[in-house]
């Protein structure tokens, strides 16, 4: 199997395509904490792939994420790769595991990629279950998917356009800045009010690497993180992944919506 990372995203591509018999893929959903059964509504699943099958590939190691790698046909004609295994940059795999699922996807045909995540919410008026669009993000990782000098324009790098669309699904969504940290502990209350000082409104431990990777390969970004919690600090009861998934659940029926709703208008 090939080291290099564009090599072995292209090779990655073409296991699918074979696998699938789906020359090629119109656009990619990354799948996070909470958002494993969103994909239901967006069309017909007609094929499911282990992830740990494909290479460059591996299970998730997160509880929640779905372990797949599929492909949906919506009822526009239109191909879905939908991606239920993402690494996380606090496994140790490194930076190009990270950004393999986005760049499978751009390797696949993939135009539009849509990101999500679980996240923690800076803002009070945002209770556990509201989705929030990623209007820009602070990359806290200290860490690249680019090398060398590869200067990559990140001033509009979340779709105004797509931002437009998911309002006209769900008018009430808000939007905000989301950050970066490397986890896999959660922020403590003075990492909390310096994001906050910062600019951000919300925190997380995925998406900003994968989105930095994607606009390199020429994709229009989409971010949506979903809030399970009020951050470190600002709630008043401890931080578990279980309360995680729970707020995903809870909000399943709202966001299958949503992200079927986009996707049909893209």
């Amino acid at each position: 199997m090939t080291t290099d990372p564009f090599d072995l995203a292209a090779e990655a591509a073409g296991f699918i395509a074979a696998r699938t018999g789906v020359a090629g893929h119109d656009v990619a959903l990354v799948l996070g904490s909470g958002w494993a059964g969103a994909a239901g509504l967006i069309g017909e699943t007609t094929h499911a792939l282990p992830a740990a099958e494909i290479p460059g590939f591996s299970a998730p190691a997160v509880e929640g994420h779905a372990g797949t790698i599929s492909s949906v046909l919506t009822p526009d004609g239109k191909r879905a790769l939908v991606l239920g295994a993402r690494t996380h940059y606090y496994e140790g795999k490194g930076v190009h595991a990270v950004v393999h699922g986005v760049r499978t996807a751009a390797a696949a045909g993939c135009r539009t990629v849509v990101l999500t995540n679980g996240c923690g919410g800076l803002n009070p008026a945002w209770p556990a279950g509201t989705p929030v669009l990623i209007s820009d993000h602070i990359n806290l990782t200290g860490a690249s998917p680019l090398e060398g000098a590869t200067f990559v324009d990140l001033t509009d790098l979340y779709s105004a356009r797509i931002r437009a669309i998911a309002r006209e699904v769900d008018p009430g969504l808000d939007e905000g800045v989301y950050v970066q940290f490397t986890g896999p502990h959660y922020e403590t209350p003075a990492e909390v009010r310096y994001a906050r000082l910062i600019g951000a409104d919300l925190v997380g431990m995925s998406t900003a690497l994968e989105a930095i990777a994607a606009r390199h390969a020429g994709m229009e970004v989409f971010g949506v993180s979903l809030v399970t919690n009020l951050a470190a600090g600002l709630s008043p009861v401890p931080l578990s992944h279980g309360e995680v998934l729970a707020a995903g659940a809870a909000a399943g029926p709202r966001i299958s919506r949503l992200l079927a709703g986009i996707v049909a208008k893209l």
